[in-house]
């Protein structure tokens, strides 16, 4: 029974070893040079979604309220 909690501990100390070498290990990046266009990454077409459905979504709030509104 000890042996069994020994070979446990031992595994969790080895594990907890290991882990931060597993996560911090990426590769440096490629330099970045001036004919690589500077790596980004192009973010025109989400704009755009969010643009659009940012301005639906206000349409129907105002359709909604003005549909909803009591007459006097």
């Amino acid at each position: 029974m000890k042996t069994k909690k020994m070979i446990g501990i031992g595994l969790l100390v080895f594990g907890l070893a290991i882990i931060p070498n597993l996560v911090f290990a990426d590769p440096t990046p490629p330099p970045v040079t001036p004919d690589s266009g500077g790596g980004g990454v192009p973010i025109d077409g989400g704009i755009g979604w969010l643009v659009a459905a940012g301005v639906s979504y206000g349409a129907k709030k105002l359709y909604d309220a003005k549909k909803n509104k009591p007459q006097l």
